[in-house]
């Protein structure tokens, strides 16, 4: 005879409601766990030398000073190379670097500094760039920018620049030293030597 048991089906079924509501904890902790976290890679940046900064529409990039040290310090009456590279991200309005100033020396630009629309502007003389490669992709102007130090300056700490453009406004941001990576290439070079 098959005989229904009251009090055997009634912990079965509790069994059941604390297994359900288990595992609904369980998810919610499991899903809790990983929220408002960043991942490691959100956070990363391209491996470059220089810093980098935007004013308005323009974009600085990579920017650095470039100096081979040999001694302790560089010294005061030594000419260094400021490095970088200027985006104007604006599609129709061009712009101009009118002056770079910082507390370790005169900056002198030459060449033309204008950034037209769309437009790239190297300063200084990239190491691993070809220039006719570079003209042949995007609109881009080369200008050379040194700097008369006055105070001595080292590897590790970096140093105060500010970049003044026509339309998009100044900005200013911390330079490191990078070394030079080798010779820079002529302007008709296709690879290093």
């Amino acid at each position: 005879m098959n005989r229904f048991d009251y009090r055997d089906s009634k912990p079965r079924s509790n069994r059941f409601a604390a297994l359900a509501a288990g595992s609904l904890i369980g998810a919610v902790a499991l899903a809790g766990c990983s929220a408002g976290q960043l991942s490691q890679t959100a956070s990363q940046e391209s491996a470059v030398d220089g810093n980098a900064a935007v004013i308005n529409n323009v974009a600085l990039r990579n920017v650095r000073i470039q100096a081979q040290q040999n001694t302790d310090f560089l010294r005061p009456g030594t000419t260094v190379d400021l490095v970088l590279v200027a985006v104007n991200q604006s599609p129709d309005v061009a712009d101009k670097l009118v002056g770079i100033s910082t507390d370790i020396g005169k900056v002198t630009v030459t060449g033309n500094p204008t950034l037209p629309p769309g437009g790239t502007l190297f300063v200084g003389t990239p190491n691993g760039q070809n220039r006719k490669a570079v003209d042949a992709v995007e609109a881009a102007d080369f200008v050379k920018a040194k700097v008369a130090l006055s105070k001595q300056i080292t590897n590790g700490p970096n140093y105060n620049f500010t970049f003044n453009f026509e339309k998009a406004g100044s900005v200013s941001l911390a330079v490191p030293i990078s070394a030079p990576e080798g010779p820079p290439l002529s302007a008709g070079s296709a690879e290093r030597p």
